[in-house]
């Protein structure tokens, strides 16, 4: 799947139906509800969309003035969200034997290092954003490099498809190889300059993207600090949190600060637009400045087991929970893999991840999360139509157990368990087909 040329893209009529069983979410479930009312799903049922927007749901067939799309028998899900993921690292994904400190020196920075050429990026953004939609993301906060470059070509390929995407260039002024690092007075001059580009062009939103405590000195982080606090609309996004090691470096390197999340919030950077990736070893009190702040964390289960980084207090946490994918510290785009990670994070904690919470996370739940839940995470009337349609069981396992589910849950639990990008029928963004 490629949309690297214009005439690639099909266009849908305006007025537009499909059918299929619709599931999504009218509010949050609770932890360990099975019979959630928070769950709406209607079997057997038409998806109104008119000019790329949601305009109804209904029982019954519309009349002719609609072309109609029939995925009878398919389960029909808003695009899923992934609020943590890094483009340039598709090509390390799978990568053997570290640690995250380690693998980060021994793969990722390499890897990252080549996108300092533009037609790098340009292909690197091109391959990444079609491998997020065939696996049925629509939405993402995304990491590029730290060259301005990377980020553009984010902007550019996304805007080309109409997606939803939340980036901006890395920032990492120390403790990152030559070809890595930034100064704090460009660095701001390139923030600005895609600020004023692409911050609220199209469906794309700039995120103050510091790559973690250790790779930004004072002035750096206090200069981000500063661009948020300029405009309060701007997303933030970085690291926080994920191992041991590193929790005890950032200890180092601030001694001043009270924990980890302490060295961004006493800059400005712990807001209701901040997205922090893991967030594993948290204490009670960040925790409440977290939910006290409205920021997130993005929670990536496939990484954490992956580099053996820890197991995220799922159910204990007060503040808002997304779900992501980490590529390529995490081992699948598939939120669905990484849901089942999800799961067995849980279950070595001696608690159990529901599908209507793991879902909630990866569509509603993400969309409040970002301020965005008028515009995607539902199929709701107003709301974008980014649309996937699933098959409920590939291959003669998931068949046989999709065929003896007994309710709602089970069903969904089971295809939430063995699904992944295979099961995808169609995608769709802002109502035209991706897929």
């Amino acid at each position: 799947m490629s949309f690297t040329n214009q005439e690639k893209f099909v266009q849908s009529p305006r007025r537009w139906a499909l059918r299929g069983d619709l599931l999504d979410f009218t509010a949050a479930p609770a932890w360990g509800d099975t019979a959630s009312p928070a769950v709406r799903f209607d079997r057997d049922h038409w998806l109104l969309i008119e000019d790329g927007r949601i305009v109804g749901r209904q029982a019954a067939a519309p009349d002719d003035t609609w072309v109609r799309k029939d995925h009878a028998g398919h389960l029909v899900l808003p695009g899923f969200i992934d609020t943590h993921v890094h483009c340039p690292q598709l090509e390390v994904i799978a990568s053997y034997g570290t640690e995250l400190l380690d693998w980060l020196k021994r793969y990722t920075f390499p890897a990252e290092c080549a996108f300092a050429d533009p037609e790098r990026s340009r292909v690197g953004a091109e391959v990444f954003l079609d491998a997020l939609l065939a696996s049925g993301t629509t939405s993402a906060v995304v990491f590029p490099t730290v060259h301005k470059t990377s980020a553009e070509a984010l902007f550019d390929g996304a805007a080309r498809r109409g997606m939803r995407l939340v980036t901006g260039k890395v920032l990492m002024d120390r403790h990152a190889p030559d070809g890595l690092r930034d100064d704090v007075v460009q660095a701001e001059r390139d923030c600005i300059d895609l600020i004023d580009r692409f911050h609220g062009r199209d469906r794309l939103a700039y995120a103050v993207t510091v790559r973690f405590a250790p790779t930004s000195t004072p002035e750096q982080l206090a200069m981000a600090g500063a661009l948020c606090r300029a405009d309060a609309s701007l997303y933030m996004q970085t690291h926080v949190a994920e191992n041991r090691a590193e929790v005890a470096w950032v200890a180092e390197l601030y001694p001043d600060a009270r924990s980890y999340l302490d060295v961004y919030e006493r800059v400005g950077l712990v807001h209701e637009r901040a997205v922090l990736a893991h967030g594993i070893w948290l204490d009670e009190a960040d925790k409440r400045l977290l939910a006290s702040r409205g920021a997130q964390v993005a929670h990536c289960p496939s990484s954490n087991l992956f580099l053996g980084s820890g197991l995220f207090d799922w159910p204990g946490a007060s503040f808002n929970v997304s779900l992501a994918s980490d590529v390529g510290g995490g081992t699948s785009l598939s939120l669905q893999r990484n849901l089942q990670d999800a799961y067995k994070i849980q279950a070595l904690r001696g608690e159990r991840l529901t599908a209507w919470a793991g879902l909630h996370a990866a569509t509603r739940g993400a969309a409040e999360a970002l301020r965005l839940g008028h515009e995607i995470g539902g199929l709701s009337v107003g709301q974008t139509a980014d649309i996937c349609v699933w098959h409920w069981s590939q291959g003669p396992v998931a068949q046989l157990r999709d065929g003896v589910a007994r309710e709602l849950h089970e069903r969904v639990f089971a295809w939430m368990t063995l699904a992944d990008e295979r099961n995808l029928a169609a995608c769709y963004v802002a109502g035209e087909p991706m897929l």
